[in-house]
């Protein structure tokens, strides 16, 4: 928005000018990257249309999550010769780093 313009003001000259712009009753977006997904919790999204074009705009805590987690696993399984279950743990307390889960396994 444009500092110090009032939002109803704002609001009437965006609809002059074709643009409708709706807020929307998101709690959570999610956006699925290659290997990671981005988790944005609590989210505020507006959609806006402007010439027969909707695009949106997403606000809020943004947190990185890692989708290989299953895969990551069996390979420190493989690696450190524990059980799915210890792997995961591991994995979970080096924060997805792989070498770390491994090396945590191997010294215990």
């Amino acid at each position: 928005m444009i500092p110090g313009m009032n939002p109803k003001d704002m609001a009437r000259v965006m609809k002059q000018m074709g643009i409708k712009s709706d807020e929307l009753a998101a709690k959570r977006v999610v956006i699925e990257l290659e290997g990671k997904k981005l988790v944005i919790e609590p989210a505020q999204v507006v959609q806006i249309e402007m010439q027969g074009q909707k695009s949106f705009q997403i606000s809020g805590d943004v947190k990185e999550e890692s989708t290989d987690t299953l895969e990551d696993a069996k390979l420190v399984m493989a690696q450190a010769g524990c059980s799915l279950e210890e792997a995961q743990n591991a994995l979970k307390e080096a924060n997805g780093d792989i070498a770390q889960a491994i090396l945590k396994l191997q010294k215990e």
